[in-house]
């Protein structure tokens, strides 16, 4: 109430405004008094329900005994005060409204409400069955069950304090209820069916991604996918294009969840199905692979590619940056090169020229093909571990093997980012080794 609204000559602050929390217990069932609220959707009116009821009584510990261990209601919330004020909320299984077991004012009008609450109306489909249950409990009930004529059936107890309860159900409700509790069944049964479906569908796309690596003496290499959500549009790959040369593929679908995993999956199908026609020609593959991305996709969907290949006689690096981020290349002698798009985007056009671009990949170079999922990784402050980040982490852990190193880039990226993760993040790292001997890949 506003001090503007109260009677003239009467203080009427209330002492709960002031006070301080001391101890705070929430009952082991309190997320059931959230999981069960209604939104509706697409509401022009301010959201309005019923929170709590007050119940005066004179022992609170009593009171909360009798709903709790007679009634079978929880605990929601027990706080006590600095004052010595108590405020203790319980509720029923079921609904949303709970009661606050309230203790009077000293001297106050409060006190004379102690036993005389608004016969507050709880509803059950079977009142029968509640009525002899809570009689075996010890519930007093001053009215027996009743049957008024036009229909239903209700019946009266009392609280320690001699606070009226009523106990009431109807056909109607009944069937209310039953239809409440058969369309909630449904919807967990579908919701696990689309959770086991998806489940199934994490697993198809992490069989995406390579299960091995083609041995090429020279480079040391790994890959790393987190994804933020079941599953994502992130891709990467590994492709023997011949005994010398291998082929490191990093790629970001447009949108999210299933739409941008299918996609993906299309793309890693094309891929891998033509690169075995192909070749070391990695013109020739991608302009036929954004062809038939282009034929089989919707006309919003696209894909960046970042595809970087390696041939160990010549030990140059050959790639294509599709509309991607720059790749970068950490030289043995600590400069940094930004291997920046060569053409566009794939699937999105059907006239699409694959540009090809060249540099040398010597002894102790790093090369880092990611996603956009690690630079723009955002901490709580807003900040993005940005560019910079990932250099500044590959240098700290360059002596690393390269699986190591992914690794541990990649758990510092999720480390930055906290607790939410916006975006997959994917990475690969190759190292370019001494000698003509295998690696211990």
């Amino acid at each position: 109430m506003n001090s503007e609204d109260s009677t003239p000559g009467r203080d009427i602050t209330d002492p709960w405004l002031t006070d301080k929390v001391v101890s705070y217990t929430s009952g082991p069932e309190i997320s059931f008094a959230r999981d069960r609220d209604a939104i509706l959707p697409n509401r022009d009116e301010a959201y309005l329900r019923i929170q709590f009821v007050r119940v005066f009584v004179r022992d609170q510990e009593r009171s909360m005994r009798f709903f709790i261990e007679q009634l079978g209601f929880q605990l929601l919330f027990d706080v006590r005060f600095a004052s010595g004020n108590r405020w203790i909320e319980v509720a029923p299984p079921d609904g949303t409204a709970s009661l606050a077991i309230v203790l009077p004012a000293q001297e106050s009008d409060e006190e004379r409400l102690v036993g005389h609450s608004g016969a507050v109306t709880f509803l059950t489909e079977d009142v029968e069955a509640k009525y002899h249950e809570w009689s075996e409990r010890g519930v007093q009930f001053a009215l027996a069950l009743q049957r008024p004529t036009f229909g239903g059936v209700y019946c009266q107890f009392e609280d320690p304090d001699g606070n009226t309860f009523v106990l009431a159900g109807f056909d109607e409700a009944t069937r209310d209820i039953e239809a409440a509790r058969q369309s909630h069944a449904e919807q967990l049964e579908a919701k696990k069916r689309a959770d086991q479906e998806l489940a199934i569908a994490k697993e198809v796309q992490f069989r995406l991604f390579p299960q091995h690596k083609p041995d090429l003496p020279m480079l040391d290499y790994a890959g790393v996918c987190v994804q933020a959500r079941a599953v994502g549009g992130d891709y990467y790959d590994f492709l023997e294009l011949s005994d010398n040369c291998v082929a490191l593929v990093v790629g970001d679908i447009s949108g999210k969840g299933i739409a941008a995993a299918l996609l993906m999956a299309n793309l890693q199908a094309n891929l891998r199905s033509q690169h075995l026609f192909a070749g070391c020609r990695s013109d020739q593959l991608l302009n036929s692979v954004n062809q038939t991305l282009f034929q089989n996709s919707e006309a919003a969907s696209y894909a960046t590619l970042f595809f970087a290949q390696f041939d160990r006689d010549s030990e140059r690096l050959q790639y294509a940056n599709c509309g991607h981020v720059p790749a970068i290349l950490l030289r043995s002698n600590g400069n940094v090169e930004r291997l920046s798009p060569t053409c566009t985007v794939l699937g999105l056009f059907e006239a699409w020229n694959c540009v090809i671009a060249e540099t040398y990949f010597g002894e102790g170079d790093v090369l880092a093909l990611y996603t956009d999922g690690v630079t723009e990784a955002v901490n709580e402050a807003g900040e993005d571990f940005g560019e910079s980040g990932l250099i500044d982490a590959l240098r700290q852990n360059i002596s690393a093997p390269a699986e190591k190193l992914a690794e541990t880039v990649v758990r510092d990226v999720v480390r930055f980012s906290g607790s939410v993760q916006q975006d997959d993040i994917t990475l690969i790292v190759a190292k370019r080794i001494g000698g003509q001997g295998t690696t211990d890949l």
